[in-house]
């Protein structure tokens, strides 16, 4: 799900690591849920993101499709599960009565990230690796000003160009400066907002995770026929999202990071990538 987009028109024209200050605290949007309204189907869970929500919920991500909690679409060719809106106001399913979001400890990573984005950037260290060396510094370099498009599932997620390997690849954050109406954000650390252990372990989670679905996109564009498109969907969603992580694998266990490892080498054999 990209569109074509200008990275000035989106943000406040830098870029930042997890070390760094940005205006994004919301004080706790102190009854404000306009983020959780009308999000259509772009709130797209990756495979932590379920795992967070089958553990905090105590269903498998499969009983929370069947609920109608979830539901697939799909997403530059890959079917992908995503948060569903309900009722005349597209609200978020997981808003209580009040307004206010009922899974927030185990809330998906786009919620976490907003209004935050991330920018992808090929060959470059994890911005939990680096210091705090684009605090305060306005506009980009290089490649970095032009951008190709804007990924919603990823919160509008903006995607440089490149074709080195998912090993290779990570991002930086930068501010959406449209997105929130709250109209008295404060300064906060990145990683503060964010608010995921093992920061290092998940930021590169999310750049293999990000890149490996481009590279399974290129896939797909040259497949033969609809079922091996079709095929190759099911087996992703199988794999990554249906299949279980293992007993005691939460949003805070360590070794989610280590079984996904394991299922990216054999996926990325499958799909020759």
């Amino acid at each position: 799900m990209k569109r074509n987009v200008s990275i000035e028109e989106i943000s406040d024209g830098r870029l930042y690591t997890s070390n760094d200050l940005v205006k994004a605290d919301c004080g706790g949007c102190r009854g404000c849920s306009v983020c959780c309204h009308g999000m259509g189907t772009s709130v797209i869970l990756d495979p932590l993101d379920a795992v967070r929500l089958a553990a905090g919920l105590d269903r498998s991500v499969e009983e929370l499709i069947g609920l109608g909690l979830l539901e697939l679409n799909v997403v530059d060719g890959i079917v992908l599960p995503n948060l569903r809106m309900a009722g005349g106001d597209e609200a978020c399913v997981f808003l209580n009565e009040e307004g206010r979001c009922s899974v927030h400890a185990y809330r998906p990573g786009i919620c976490r990230l907003f209004p935050l984005g991330r920018y992808y950037h090929p060959g470059q260290e994890s911005s939990a690796d680096k210091s705090a060396q684009n605090a305060g510094t306005g506009g980009f370099s290089g490649d970095k000003e032009s951008v190709s498009g804007v990924r919603e599932s990823d919160g509008k997620t903006v995607s440089a160009d490149g074709n080195s390997r998912a090993s290779d690849r990570t991002f930086s954050y930068f501010l959406q400066v449209h997105e929130c109406p709250y109209p008295a954000k404060t300064k906060i650390k990145v990683k503060k907002w964010i608010d995921t252990p093992d920061l290092a372990k998940y930021e590169r989670y999310i750049a293999d995770w990000h890149y490996f679905l481009e590279d399974v996109g290129e896939f797909l564009k040259r497949a033969e026929d609809d079922d091996q498109i079709r095929n190759s969907s099911l087996y992703l969603l199988k794999f990554f999202y249906l299949k279980p992580y293992g007993a005691g694998t939460d949003y805070e266990s360590k070794n989610f990071y280590e079984e996904f490892q394991r299922r990216l080498a054999e996926a990325r054999e499958v799909f020759d990538c």
